[in-house]
C-alpha cells in the first residue's frame, strides 16, 4: 500500500514544484518580436511539454490509487465502529437493567435519568454518582467507551487524510489543465510552420518499428502480456486512459498484464513497487521498464534492446529503444 503520511508529504513536495516547473518548461514564444524557431526547437519544446504532462498525469494516477486504498480503510474503520457501538449499547442496557433492579421500590428519579440517557458520556457520568453502582460494571463500560472513542479518532484521522488526498487530486487536475493549455499553444505554433516541414516532424515522431509478436521469444503469462501490448501499436496516447481505444503509459502495461491475469495499479510509480526488481542485464520480454526521476513513465521490454510503450500524444503506442529515455530500473511482474 502507498502509505499515508510519508507518501502524502512526498506528493505535496512534488506537486508544489510542478507548477513552477511548468512555467519554465512550457513557455512558448509568441509575437513578432521573437525569432522564428526551428523545427528542432519546436520538437524539443513539444517533447518537454509532453513529458511534463505525463508527470502530472502519473501523479494524478498515483493519487487515485491512494484514494481507493484509503476509502477501503475508512470502510473498515466504520464497520469496526459500528460493531463497537453495538457492544457498547449492549453493555449500557445490561448495566441499566442491573441498576433498575437494585433500586426497585425506591425513588427511581436518579436511576431513570441514567437509564434513559442515550449519550454514553452522560450515562457514565450519571452512574458514577450513584453509590450502589457496581464498580466492575462501570469499569467494563468505561473500557467500551474508551475503545469507541479510539475508533472515532482513527476514523477522523483517516477522513482527514482523504480530505488531503482530495485536495491534491484537485491540484493535479489543475496542473493537467495548465499543461493542456500549453500543449495547445505548442500545437498552434506547429500549425504556423510550413506544411511539409510539419508533416516531416510529425511523421518522425509517429514512426515505429513493426515487430511481429510471434518473433518475440517469450512464453507463459509474459507471452500473453507481450502479445496484448504489441497488438495495441498504433493506438493513440490519452492521459489517464486504460483502453481499449487509447492508453497512457501505465494504462497500457496494466491492461497488458491484466490480460495475463496479473493485476497492476494504474500508476507508473506504483507499478515500480509491484514485482521483483531486476537489473538491465536480466531483462526478459514482458518485464516492465521505468524512466525518469521521479518515475513518471513505464514501458514493456520485448527483447533485443527494444520496448513497446504508450509514449506521448504525438507518437502514440509504438516500439522504441530501451534507452531512448532516462532508464531508472525494471520489474518482473507476476
Amino acid at each position: 500500500m502507498l502509505n499515508g503520511r510519508k507518501s502524502l508529504v512526498t506528493f505535496i513536495a512534488t506537486s508544489a514544484t510542478a507548477a513552477a516547473a511548468l512555467v519554465g518548461v512550457a513557455t512558448i514564444p509568441s509575437g513578432t518580436a521573437q525569432a522564428k524557431p526551428s523545427i528542432q526547437d519546436v520538437q524539443h519544446r513539444v517533447d518537454r511539454l509532453y513529458h511534463a504532462a505525463e508527470q502530472a498525469s502519473e501523479r494524478y494516477n498515483t493519487v487515485r490509487v491512494q484514494l481507493d486504498q484509503m476509502r477501503g480503510d475508512v470502510a473498515a474503520l466504520r464497520a469496526d465502529q459500528a460493531r463497537q457501538q453495538k457492544q457498547t449499547e449492549k453493555a449500557r442496557r445490561i448495566v441499566a437493567d442491573s441498576i433498575v433492579r437494585q433500586y426497585e421500590g425506591d425513588s427511581l428519579s436518579a436511576v431513570g435519568q441514567a437509564v434513559v440517557s442515550s449519550d454514553p458520556s452522560a450515562f457514565v457520568s450519571q452512574l458514577t454518582t450513584m453509590s450502589a453502582f457496581n464498580s466492575m460494571q462501570a469499569g467494563q463500560y468505561s473500557s467500551y467507551l474508551t475503545e469507541a472513542k479510539a475508533l472515532s479518532i482513527r476514523q477522523q484521522a483517516t477522513q482527514g487524510q482523504l480530505d488531503k488526498v482530495a485536495e491534491l487530486e484537485q491540484q493535479a487536475a489543475e496542473d493537467k489543465a495548465t499543461i493542456a493549455k500549453n500543449l495547445a499553444d505548442a500545437k498552434n505554433l506547429l500549425g504556423k510552420m510550413q506544411d511539409a516541414a510539419r508533416e516531416r516532424m510529425l511523421a518522425a515522431s509517429r514512426d515505429s518499428t513493426r515487430i511481429p509478436s510471434s518473433d518475440i521469444p517469450v512464453s507463459g503469462r509474459a507471452a500473453a502480456a507481450v502479445h496484448f501490448a504489441m497488438a495495441q501499436i498504433g493506438k493513440p496516447y490519452v492521459y489517464g486512459a486504460a483502453g481499449p481505444g487509447a492508453y497512457d503509459c501505465s494504462g497500457l502495461t496494466m491492461a497488458a498484464w491484466g490480460a495475463a491475469g496479473v493485476g497492476l495499479p494504474h500508476s507508473s510509480s506504483a507499478q515500480y513497487g509491484s514485482g521483483t526488481h531486476i537489473s538491465a542485464s536480466q531483462l526478459q520480454p514482458g518485464d516492465l521498464v521505468f524512466y525518469y526521476s521521479p518515475i513518471s513513465h513505464v514501458g514493456m521490454y520485448i527483447g533485443n534492446g527494444m520496448i513497446v510503450n504508450a509514449e506521448n500524444p504525438s507518437a502514440g503506442i509504438r516500439v522504441t529503444g530501451l534507452y531512448s529515455m532516462p532508464f531508472v530500473g525494471a520489474v518482473r511482474p507476476g
